[in-house]
């Protein structure tokens, strides 16, 4: 199926795997790359000589292009760029806006770039200031997300800009990707379908937690970084929404020394990390803590598999999920599907 993403990044499906933090690393993505999908690396959660590395596997792994998710706010941002240019990856991803600058930079080397926005206004700016497609997440995402449906952010987006638009947010078969692509995307994004397949690292009690989910047990809690976050209601989610200011703040400390352990953070980079993620939200000591070293609080499950502990990012499409195919597998099903529903919409407009 040929749409104006597959010709602008040249995979064999107009579909995306997303560049999650702990989930998305070499074997997933170039599954979902050799699968005719466009993988994405997730790259904050590594330092930069680990991103350069975790490059050179996947491209042992796949000839398909794909793509490296970064964080436009990141104080090593620069460095990562460099890095993707000189490792000649086709495509940047990112989580926030990046700076026209930054755009400029990768355009100028032959990069692909793709911004992920939440609202029409931060759509319209990126594609003004060079953008070759954005991707566009609805409420029903996983992770951080904002308050507007697919069904009513991804029609505004499409009409607004004049660049590819990749739908985010609730997607997870070939229905989805019919719908999205009547609504003017020209593909989907899907983070929850991909990492719920057999060649997802996840452990295996984390990906069983996730089959168990019903669409009841998906919710959006500020408690764990304050910011509006979707994730499976655990355990531990609810004692984050229990736990008072001064509790919440040991909290935040102690989980911040456990990712200096990882990441080898300084404290005073921690901070600024924290503060940068406010974006003009007022946010107390505690929240900024745990703004920053929430990457712990994803590692606990996403790594550790201790599902007690940690915290599991979750797309509303966890509830309806209940297999775990490989990608290559997942891949062509939606696209059968897909092709299946456009032949039945064919064939009633055929007898209107």
């Amino acid at each position: 199926m040929e749409t104006a993403l597959t010709r602008l990044v040249g995979v064999r499906h107009p579909i995306v795997q997303s560049g999650m933090g702990w989930v998305a690393g070499p074997r997933l993505v170039s599954a979902a790359a050799n699968a005719g999908a466009l993988g994405i690396l997730a790259s904050a959660t590594m330092t930069p000589d680990a991103l350069r590395s975790a490059i050179r596997e996947v491209k042992s792994r796949t000839t398909a292009p794909f793509g490296v998710n970064l964080r436009a706010d990141a104080q090593d941002a620069d460095e990562r760029v460099r890095i993707l240019i000189e490792e000649d990856v086709r495509v940047a991803s990112f989580a926030l806006a990046p700076s026209r600058e930054l755009i400029s930079r990768l355009k100028e080397a032959g990069v692909v770039v793709v911004p992920s926005v939440g609202a029409r206004r931060h759509a319209e700016k990126v594609a003004a200031w060079g953008a070759d497609a954005v991707i566009v997440q609805g409420w029903e995402g996983g992770g951080h997300t904002g308050g507007v449906a697919s069904t009513v952010l991804l029609p505004q987006v499409a009409d607004a800009v004049g660049i590819p638009v990749v739908a985010a947010g609730g997607f997870f078969d070939g229905r989805g990707l019919v719908a999205a692509l009547a609504y003017g995307a020209a593909g989907v994004a899907m983070g929850t379908r991909f990492l719920l397949t057999s060649d997802s690292t996840v452990p295996d009690a984390v990906k069983a937690r996730y089959l168990a989910a019903e669409v009841g047990d998906v919710t959006v809690t500020r408690a764990v970084d304050g910011l509006p976050h979707r994730v499976l209601r655990t355990e531990q989610v609810a004692a984050l929404e229990r736990h008072g200011r001064v509790r919440a703040l040991a909290e935040a400390v102690r989980r911040a020394a456990a990712l200096r352990g990882v990441s080898g953070l300084t404290w005073r980079a921690m901070v600024r990390d924290g503060l940068e993620m406010r974006h003009g939200r007022e946010m107390s000591w505690a929240q900024v803590l745990l703004a920053a070293n929430t990457p712990v609080l994803l590692r606990s499950a996403m790594v550790d598999g201790r599902t007690d502990l940690g915290v599991m990012s979750a797309g509303q499409a966890a509830g309806v999920i209940d297999d775990l195919p490989s990608c290559a597998e997942l891949v062509e099903r939606i696209m059968d599907e897909a092709k299946e529903v456009m032949r039945r919409l064919e064939s009633a407009g055929a007898t209107r």
